[in-house]
């Protein structure tokens, strides 16, 4: 009779040994979980998970190939020049921030001069490179990216003389700095375009 049970555990043992040998090998997997932020309300503890804002467009339908082709030279500025419209208004909140530690008025128009020409060192090689319809794209993403024309923030910065100044240059060449941004309007194609490249949806 011992024998026989001291058979069974051997045998119960022989069985479940490798079981639980497989088991600790390989544990059974975890839900991943992931630590966001939470809001109480009502006494209900709700996960707080802000999702990006998903665009969606009706296709676009061309014509003819002139308008297809018209349509990703303008993907490609958008890509070109979206970016330095970015740059640009950061540049300008900080330079505007920074104006108003500043004691006085001299102290004010020094450190304007020093962005000028630190500006001019960093973006005139790069400006060079930019097409006529480039840098017409880029005085309107700068007022999309800025509430404001490039015209009165030149003025707003350096007056109403330099701003003078920098729009008859740019009048001579057929653009204005005073042009701004219609999304809803005769920009509606642009800004389509700038959501998607800036979700990097294309």
């Amino acid at each position: 009779m011992q024998k026989a049970l001291h058979i069974a555990w051997i045998t119960i043992l022989a069985i479940l040994l490798p079981v639980s040998v497989l088991s600790a090998q390989e544990p059974t997997p975890q839900p991943t979980r992931f630590l966001v932020p939470l809001c109480i309300h009502n006494g209900d503890t709700i996960p707080y998970v802000q999702l990006p804002t998903v665009y969606v467009f009706k296709p676009l339908t061309f014509k003819n190939k002139k308008e297809r082709e018209a349509y990703y030279r303008l993907v490609r500025n958008v890509k070109k020049v979206y970016p330095i419209s970015l740059e640009i208004n950061k540049i300008i909140i900080e330079t505007y921030e920074y104006l108003q530690t500043l004691p006085n008025e001299k102290a004010r128009q020094k450190h304007i001069k020093a962005v000028e020409k630190g500006l001019k060192e960093q973006y005139t090689a790069r400006m060079k490179k930019l097409t006529f319809a480039q840098g017409k794209l880029l005085i309107k993403l700068v007022d999309r990216q800025c509430n404001q024309s490039s015209y009165e923030l030149v003025k707003a910065f350096m007056g109403p003389f330099k701003a003078g100044f920098y729009q008859t240059f740019a009048s001579v060449f057929g653009a204005s700095l005073k042009k701004e941004y219609d999304p809803e309007g005769e920009d509606k194609l642009t800004e389509r375009v700038v959501l998607l490249v800036a979700n990097g949806l294309i």
